[in-house]
């Protein structure tokens, strides 16, 4: 419970600055399509693209973090703290369709450009680059260690240099009239939202399949679980993340006979803590003399009611 007191005053922190981040892109981007769609800029439009997923992000991200700040009851015994992941896998595969999107329409403008206004281009990306600044700064203070939030920052970091390119592309319209520069904007915003859009989606699937967390080496906790005064056997090891900053372990872990078992896992659940910085555990301590043998295990499984009688 003192834990749950301890992240709610954080947790109420983030969702200001998101809320603050939200209105700022909400706002602009409305302005962004109004001009883009006047001036026929696509790059604008990316620009607006990529916006509205920042936007969702965000969105997203606020909806997850009430979710995941539910306590657990009933069948979801973790709660609902996967729904943070659930959104950034969500916000990755509808960066994933724009790419598509922008791609295919910017080789298109390559071969048969539009008339664009290079200066309204400028002028808005001009505007855009402070507005992302601003939201940038915003989310920066907040607690990026959620994989849910650091998706909404680095919308907003790819979105900041996608504004950068497309200042350039409107003075280079505006000074030079090739209006081709429009279209090369559009797909540098394209490749950015692929590479954040693989980001998302990689670290939202090592979640949901389970894997160990990023730096944690499954191979290392068990040495390290070994390492432990007492340990002699270390079986079922397994280490995955609940969500983004909750890293859980279970292990059955087998110790000398004139240890004690109680003790042991205190020293282990500490040492975890401490190298590891997992701090839920499930340990199954036991003196290795008290466990059968995988094979004399395997032969009483499989022992019929008639060999189990004949070894009495």
């Amino acid at each position: 419970m003192a834990n749950d007191h301890t992240h709610a005053p954080r947790r109420e922190s983030d969702r200001r600055l998101l809320l603050g981040a939200l209105t700022l892109i909400l706002a602009f981007m409305a302005g962004e399509v109004v001009v883009g769609l006047v001036v026929d800029s696509l790059a604008l439009l990316a620009d607006a693209g990529h916006m509205l997923t920042d936007a969702a992000a965000i969105a997203l991200a606020l909806v997850a973090m009430r979710l995941a700040a539910r306590p657990a009851s009933g069948a979801y015994t973790y709660g609902l703290k996967r729904a943070e992941i659930l959104s950034a896998q969500i916000n990755g595969l509808t960066l994933a369709v724009l790419v598509v999107v922008f791609v295919v329409e910017g080789v298109r403008r390559l071969l048969d450009p539009p008339d664009v206004g290079g200066g309204a281009v400028a002028v808005v990306a001009a505007v855009g680059i402070l507005v992302n600044l601003c939201a940038a700064a915003l989310l920066a203070r907040a607690d990026r260690r959620s994989l849910n939030i650091a998706g909404a920052f680095w919308h907003i970091v790819t979105d900041l240099f996608a504004f950068i390119s497309t200042l350039v592309a409107g003075l280079v319209i505006l000074l030079t009239g090739w209006a081709q520069a429009d279209a090369v904007a559009a797909l540098i915003v394209a490749g950015l939202m692929a590479i954040a859009a693989y980001r998302l989606l990689r670290d939202s699937a090592r979640i949901f399949l389970e894997a160990s967390p990023r730096g944690i080496e499954p191979g290392v906790v068990e040495a390290g679980i070994r390492d432990v005064e007492g340990v002699t056997g270390v079986h079922e090891l397994h280490v995955w993340e609940v969500t983004s900053g909750f890293p859980a372990l279970s292990a059955h872990v087998l110790v000398d006979s004139a240890a004690d078992c109680h003790e042991r896992r205190l020293a282990i659940e500490e040492m975890l803590g401490e190298r590891f910085a997992i701090a839920h555990t499930t340990l199954q301590v036991d003196h290795h003399d008290d466990v059968l043998p995988a094979s004399a295990l395997g032969r009483r499984l499989h022992a019929g009611p008639d060999d189990e009688h004949s070894h009495h």
